[in-house]
């Protein structure tokens, strides 16, 4: 049961804007949840990158067949093509960031009232988008890639959305409100499993192993996920995306007093 507790949570939080990091890390502080160790926190992300994947199956299809069939010199689709470049070059920022401050990302998770503030401060950018809404592109260009990839590289601290930093930066640069989401999930894929794969090399002297309970919170993380793709895609296309603020600002706040107090 808590191993699909925490699969559902991770599954909602970590599409819905309101950080899934942040979430796990009050969690941890405040319920005394603990990690239930490296094999489950990689295949529960391997989970929720697998939701994307199948939500985007057939554009996911297309890029990648767009991708094999530039490298064999054979003709393609050059949007898709272009799009495959665009994911790859917004992928490098969040690598590049991730590895060189990984120490300290991690010891912010054992700091609750920067979370917190944190979440605060994901409140006001989604609250933000209130300003621009919505710009007349329907293709992204290499400054997009790099704009949303530095929001993306942002979100490794915990408390800092990476769905909600990533598709307010696709809408103050000019994307409509369905391109800049469904960038802003594509763009997760390449990053969550490219962590997976690192985490991977550590399972061997980790001492967990695969079991049921890894199993129940893979397939609650992706269950989970799959409908929050659809409501933040509803919602982001509705133009209701800053409504998100008021959940960070009263979860934010509550953990601040809480941990000051």
């Amino acid at each position: 049961m808590e191993a699909i507790g925490l699969g559902v949570l991770q599954g909602l939080t970590e599409f819905l804007p309101v950080s899934s990091s942040g979430h796990l890390a009050l969690a941890e502080f405040f319920l005394g949840v603990e990690s239930p160790g490296v094999v489950f926190e990689v295949f529960v992300h391997f989970g929720t990158a697998l939701a994307v994947i199948v939500f985007f199956r057939r554009r996911v299809a297309a890029i990648v067949a767009a991708v094999f069939r530039w490298l064999a010199r054979r003709e393609h689709d050059a949007e898709d093509a272009r799009l495959a470049l665009h994911l790859a070059i917004g992928t490098i920022p969040a690598g590049v960031i991730g590895f060189a401050l990984e120490e300290k990302v991690e010891a912010l998770f054992e700091r609750p009232a920067a979370v917190s503030l944190f979440l605060l401060a994901t409140g006001v950018i989604l609250w933000a988008t209130r300003v621009r809404q919505e710009g007349p592109r329907e293709t992204t260009s290499a400054r997009d890639a790099i704009l949303i990839g530095l929001a993306q590289a942002a979100a490794i601290v915990p408390g800092i959305s990476r769905s909600g930093s990533t598709v307010a930066a696709g809408l103050f640069a000019g994307l409509s409100r369905r391109r800049a989401a469904e960038f802003a999930f594509l763009l997760s894929v390449p990053v969550i499993l490219g962590a997976t794969a690192a985490s991977v090399g550590g399972l061997r002297g980790s001492g967990d192993a695969f079991g049921w309970a890894v199993m129940a919170g893979t397939l609650t993380a992706f269950a989970s996920a799959l409908p929050a793709i659809a409501i933040l895609m509803k919602v982001v296309t509705a133009g209701r995306f800053h409504r998100f603020a008021f959940y960070c600002w009263a979860v934010g706040a509550v953990a601040l007093v809480a941990t000051l107090a």
